[in-house]
């Protein structure tokens, strides 16, 4: 924690007052911002809170104002304090930062950092340094990826930790976590980045996904490393955002309504939709119409018994643990219903996201609501940003001109600077360089062992994606 603070739910705020045309607020906010709001304190912060939240809401400020110094001085100040995050062995970042010194701060958990969170920077550093010029944000963030591009995956799925010294993935449950985005930020010019999200779908659609009964709802569950083919049912509210990201890396922001009827839809956006009406049915099936942190859904009826039954509402798709049944505003399932809206024109995600909102203890008993007396940032900069837009024009942030960070903050999409693209263009190069040695001194092997010559053998080379994997003279010839 640090003395001061932040300004959290201010700096988060700033570009949902721009668009709802509150001006008056905004200048109060700016002039807090300009006087008040400094990094120079001393105070361990989450890397990843800090980023998306006030990096990004600082750069998306500067953006909508039409490029006022104020935020941008103080978005620069911020980062160059963020970067001694990356000061590790392996260039993996550590979770938190001592804001003061600008002092990496290893994760409580054992040291380890979260996957998704260390890879989930790049648009705010890489905007950040088209802004300024400077490619040193571009060069950490840029290298955090690739760094876990070469890790080995389950068909593109990777554990919820990694370790900032060793750069190894650790852990064993495993989450898909978005790409998409930065695919589109720096329009199309870095394939590498569809590429592994297209291939962590392959992923999600082999492992992930189940049905449930009685409605044969389409959800997205977990798996664990070493037993892949046991889905288990739970799944976060967290997760809701996977239906929008679907949508739009199916769609490349284009609005579908206005290209092509619905027919040409493809796969992924109809698992994408389908996802979306799951998470609706969060809300819809409690007695509150709120939906709670995380669910379970049922896969079969061997699930309802015991504290299951108690804990599940007949005729409902999923038990609600005791522990699980709390509301924090969250805005996930509105960023997917923005998504589909945008995307199909129809009028039915509109109808659903006009409930009200309440932060309560337990959604599941209508008569008996407690009030929590907490409301998170992203109640502000995402939940009223995502219901503000979906009541609105579709030329509000055009999705071909914008791309939404994961707390929404929106930030321009824009060419990258030349020496980006010359980097882009070297690692695509070292890649193939590499894949050709691995087929060389595999081919070599096979030749030198003949057991190994026979074609069925070969079948022992693990591609993941387009990196071929080497085994020490492929195992199964060893």
């Amino acid at each position: 924690m640090i003395s001061k603070g932040q300004g959290f739910t201010i700096v988060d705020s700033l570009d949902t007052l721009l668009a709802m045309g509150l001006t008056d607020e905004f200048e109060e906010a700016k002039a807090w911002v300009r006087d008040e709001l400094t990094f120079d304190q001393d105070g361990e912060v989450n890397l990843f809170e800090t980023t998306i939240r006030v990096l990004g809401g600082l750069l998306s400020a500067y953006d909508q104002s039409g490029h006022d110094p104020v935020f941008l001085k103080k978005a620069v100040d911020l980062a160059d304090r963020l970067m001694g995050a990356f000061k590790t062995s392996s260039g993996i970042p550590y979770a938190s930062v001592h804001l003061g010194s600008g002092r990496g701060v290893p994760g409580h958990e054992g040291g380890i950092s979260t996957t998704s969170e260390v890879s989930t920077l790049q648009l705010e550093f890489k905007y950040l340094s088209y802004l300024t010029g400077d490619d040193k944000y571009w060069r950490v963030a840029e290298d955090v990826v690739m760094k876990m591009k070469d890790l080995d995956s389950l068909d593109g799925l990777v554990p919820i930790y990694i370790n900032p010294y060793t750069g190894q993935f650790h852990g064993e449950e495993i989450r898909l976590e978005y790409l998409t985005k930065q695919y589109l930020q720096t329009p199309k010019t870095e394939p590498v980045y569809k590429e592994m999200f297209d291939y962590a779908m392959t992923g999600v659609k082999k492992h992930l996904i189940g049905r449930t009964i009685p409605n044969n709802l389409l959800f997205a569950g977990e798996i664990f490393k070493y037993s892949p083919s046991t889905l288990s049912p739970k799944m976060d509210h967290l997760v809701c955002f996977l239906g929008g990201t679907m949508a739009l890396s199916s769609t490349e922001g284009k609005l579908l309504n206005k290209t092509f009827p619905r027919s040409g839809f493809s796969q992924d956006f109809r698992i994408g939709e389908e996802l979306t009406e799951a998470c609706y049915e969060m809300y819809h099936q409690t007695e509150t119409g709120l939906a709670p942190e995380i669910v379970y859904w049922v896969k079969d009826k061997g699930q309802i018994t015991g504290k299951n039954e108690r804990e599940h509402m007949p005729g409902s798709d999923s038990i609600i643990n005791d522990r699980d049944g709390h509301n924090w505003l969250r805005p996930e399932i509105l960023e997917s219903l923005f998504y589909m809206w945008r995307f199909t024109g129809d009028e039915k995600y509109c109808e659903v996201s006009s409930g009200g909102y309440s932060s309560i203890h337990d959604i599941r008993r209508k008569d008996s609501i407690a009030f929590s007396d907490k409301m998170e940032t992203f109640f502000l900069a995402e939940s009223l940003k995502y219901l503000f837009l979906l009541f609105g024009s579709t030329d509000v942030f055009p999705l071909d001109k914008y791309a939404f960070n994961i707390e929404a903050h929106p930030f321009p999409i824009f060419v990258p600077p030349k020496d980006a693209m010359k980097r882009a263009r070297d690692n695509r190069a070292r890649e193939e360089e590499f894949e050709r040695a691995a087929l060389e001194a595999e081919a070599r092997a096979a030749e030198m062992h003949p057991v190994c010559r026979d074609a069925s053998r070969l079948q022992s080379w693990h591609r993941h994606g387009h990196h071929l994997r080497t085994t020490a003279l492929f195992l199964a010839c060893s």
